[in-house]
This record gives structure tokens, sequence and C-alpha cells, in this order.
């Protein structure tokens, strides 16, 4: 079978079972009453969202995995190992790149795991902070480095630069690769806040990946983009303004583990900058916003940080905040796809 096909069969699987999962899983989580909890600092028309089920990001989680292994499985029963680099012959590169890709789902898995705790403190101990900063950070610090390890170990240590080429990190890699998931991490999660704006964007994110796996043939990493796009579409039905359920942060640092993962699958963290570019900007209003605030003694920038809080109370409908930044993203991960290629030609 042609490794199109697994990427696309990987995507229709995993919509199905994200959007399927959403008769099941909602109803339990409204039995449960696993709902969210609207806080005051927030723009004053999300009480409305009072009592939403959260942790709805278990739809996306369960779906990328499912879909990965069938997949896997079909292509190997059908003697096709679609892990492996089919541009590149030497048979060690196939075992890096199985651990890149093993690597990058367990990562995402093990933030998922924090933001599955976070999210039942607040919903379950009726503690509206969750998981403390360094409750938090200690454990994303440590799924990091054992991630970073992994990679390091195998001889994965290096960066690829578009235009400039491989550059041999060393030591560094660790400091640099902790900024970036750390980063990485957070930005994703500050784009979890209107109804189906997590879930638009890192389906636009994983569109850039496709089309980098398919213009160099990185179908490992292929597949694990086209989860995470079909998967994102079949929670999006569910998560569409109106949302029917929340994603909560089982869901965004999830995916914001992913997507970094995936972009250390191609070796190019860097190349989040484009493909990410709306994380960046909902990250960085953020930082801006808190900066300025305390540099000023209580004046800001933005009506409210992160930044899609500001075209709110701007008067923007929260789908139209969808739509702007989704297309906004998938302009940038179009670009990003590009400079990766046209960089690699150099």
């Amino acid at each position: 079978m042609n490794e199109y096909i697994f990427m696309a069969l990987t995507a229709l699987i995993s919509f199905v079972v994200a959007f399927l999962l959403g008769f099941v899983l909602i109803p339990w989580l409204r039995k449960l009453k696993f709902g969210q909890t609207i806080l005051d600092i927030g723009p004053a028309w999300h009480k409305s969202k009072q009592g939403t089920p959260v942790m709805g990001g278990l739809m996306f989680i369960i779906s990328t995995i499912v879909s990965v292994a069938v997949t896997v499985i079909v292509a190997r029963v059908m003697g096709n190992d679609i892990m492996r680099p089919i541009a590149v012959s030497w048979t060690g590169a196939a075992a890096i790149n199985k651990i890149k890709v093993y690597a990058g789902i367990l990562l995402a898995v093990g933030f998922g795991a924090i933001g599955f705790l976070d999210d039942y403190i607040k919903v379950v101990k009726k503690r509206n902070k969750g998981l403390s900063i360094i409750q938090k950070t200690i454990p994303q610090l440590v799924i990091s480095l054992a991630y970073l390890a992994t990679l390091y170990q195998c001889g994965a240590h290096y960066m690829y630069i578009p235009f400039v080429g491989n550059v041999d990190l060393g030591w560094f890699f660790f400091i640099f690769g902790i900024c970036v998931i750390y980063g990485g991490i957070n930005a994703v999660n500050f784009t979890d806040g209107v109804d189906g704006l997590c879930a638009s964007v890192t389906a636009a994110a994983s569109v850039g990946f496709i089309i980098i796996a398919v213009l160099h043939s990185f179908f490992g990493m292929g597949i694990v983009a086209s989860a995470l796009f079909g998967g994102c579409l079949g929670y999006l039905i569910w998560n569409w303004h109106p949302a029917k359920v929340m994603m909560g942060d089982t869901g965004s640092m999830f995916l914001g583990g992913l997507v970094v993962a995936l972009a250390y699958m191609i070796d190019c963290p860097i190349i989040l900058l484009f493909i990410g570019i709306i994380y960046v900007i909902e990250g960085m209003s953020d930082v801006i916003q808190i900066g300025y605030f305390k540099i000023t003694h209580g004046k800001r920038i933005f009506k409210m940080a992160p930044i899609h809080h500001h075209f709110e109370m701007s008067g923007w409908k929260e789908t139209k905040i969808v739509i702007v930044f989704t297309i906004i993203n998938l302009i940038g991960a179009v670009i990003g796809a590009a400079i990766y290629y046209y960089g690699k030609i150099v």
C-alpha cells in the first residue's frame, strides 16, 4: 500500500475514533460532574460555559494513539515498515527515526498525564488553580530531560537550520531543548481559551508537518501528524462554538508536547516559529502584558492577555477569532514547510 494512503488512513481512523468517543466521553464526564470552572479574571460572558465537561482532550489523545498503532500494525502485516525513512538507505537511520517517533508520542502522553492531574484537582478537588507552578514545572522538566536524553543517546543531538545545515549543539542541546519544550507546552496551553481555537490552530500546524513529510518522505512523522490532524478535526465537531466539551490541560498539554515532538522528529525545532506562529503570538502576548504591567506599575498593552481575549473584548466573536487565527497559522505552516524544503537544497 502506498505511504500516502497510509497517512490518509491514519487521519481517517483518528477522525472517526475522536468523533465517536464524543458520544461516550461527554455523557460520562457530565455524569461524573467533571465540569469547567470559569474564573472571575476571564471575560464575563464566559460564565455561560460554567459546567461544560472538561478533559475532552482524551478524545484526540486516544484517537492519535489508536490510529498510529493500527496503521503501523496494518503496514507491518502488509510487509511495509512505515516508520522507516524511505529516502535514507542507512539501516541505523530507521532505528533513530523510530526512537524519535515513539519517544515523541511518550513525551506528549507524559505531558497529557500532568494536564489530566491538573484538571482532576480542579474539577474533583474543587481547587480552581489545580497544580501549583512548581508542581507542574518539576514533572515537566523531568519528562523533558528524559526525552532529550533519549534523543541525545541515539545521536540526534544536532539541529537542522534551513539554509545552514545540521548544527551539532553538544550539551547546549539540553538547555535549548528545555526552553523549546517548556515554552512550547505553555504557549499551546495559552491558546486554549476560546471554543475551537487550540484544536483548529493545531490542525493547521499539523498540515505543515504533513507537507514536510510528503516532500521529504518522512512518513513516520507524517503518520503522527496525520493522526493529530484527524483527531483534532474529530474533536472539533464537539468543541466548535458553542462547545459541548473542553479539552482542558489534559488536551492542551498533550497537543503542546506532540507539536514540539513533531518538530524534533525532523530535527528542526526552530521551524515552530512559523508552523506554530499563533502559539508564539499567544505566548509572547502574555509575556509582554505581564512585563509591561510590572514595568509601568499597572498599565496594559492589551485589553486582556493572551491576545485572543483582547480581540474578544474588542468585539470579535469567538468563531471569527478561530477562523482568523487558524488561517494565519495555516499560512505560517505553509511558509514553514517551504522554508524547510528549500533550505534543504542549498
